[in-house]
């Protein structure tokens, strides 16, 4: 079993993959255009800040850094499966 280290690097590494899917998925339907292009601009936008505000909230409250990256991961997670049924 590895150190806590070791899995915070995996878990980060793990998000950056599953967060590149998300962006080209993303992109896709922004490059298709119409209303759900503009509704996932403006979802994207939405969350980026508000993700951003949860993590700070996170660390200022004592919260540490594997759990502000598991967050993440759920949410990527969450966008991944949205994006794949369409």
């Amino acid at each position: 079993m590895g150190t806590r280290k070791e899995n915070l690097w995996l878990s980060t590494y793990m998000l950056a993959l599953e967060a590149s899917e998300v962006m080209t998925l993303r992109a896709l339907k922004l490059m298709a255009g119409g209303h759900a292009a503009n509704m996932e601009a403006a979802r994207m936008s939405s969350e980026k800040v508000s993700e951003a505000f949860g993590a700070w909230v996170t660390l200022a409250t004592g919260g540490t850094w594997p759990k502000v990256v598991g967050k993440y991961r759920k949410r990527v997670g969450a966008n991944a499966r949205r994006l794949r049924r369409r």
